[in-house]
């Protein structure tokens, strides 16, 4: 066991874990924040996104020795609750109507928000290529929209 010190949502957690554990598990079963969800476990399809210094990583696959001093950025912290009001992308994600069983979407909403912190008003194209998450329901057509719409309040 290793000790690390993890500041998740801008507040330091301190883990006694091996170096090789996931950050994903390290997340969920020692910090307690459940939001972000396991899927694939190989890194395939996302639902374990989070931010790592602003920069979306696929936590199943990432060991938290690895992680450093780094700043991670869960679903949680996407839109703190002390924050007064939702983050854009998750009010253009209830408007469009995007989940449909919303397992993937905490990992969606990562990317997508990784994506327009880079190009606040990406093209279907560009929305397509930064979205390699998969959504086995198929929203994808939703997904793109939300991220438009998203884009589209910061542009206001």
């Amino acid at each position: 066991m290793s000790r690390f010190t993890l500041v998740i949502n801008e507040k330091p957690h301190v883990v006694d874990v091996e170096p090789d554990t996931p950050l994903l598990w390290v997340i969920r079963e020692n910090v307690g924040l459940t939001g972000t969800k396991f899927g694939c476990g190989i890194g395939q399809c996302g639902a374990c996104s989070v931010h790592v210094d602003g920069q979306v990583m696929r936590s199943c696959q990432l060991p938290v020795s690895m992680v450093g001093t780094k700043h991670i950025t869960t679903i949680e912290g996407l839109s703190p609750i002390a924050a007064a009001a939702a983050h854009p992308l998750q009010k253009a994600w209830i408007a469009e109507d995007v989940p449909q069983c919303g397992y993937c979407q905490s990992g969606q909403l990562m990317a997508a928000a990784a994506l327009l912190a880079k190009n606040p008003h990406p093209t279907d194209a560009e929305i397509d290529a930064a979205m390699t998450n998969i959504c086995r329901c198929g929203t994808y057509n939703r997904i793109r929209r939300g991220i438009k719409r998203a884009a589209e309040e910061t542009r206001s």
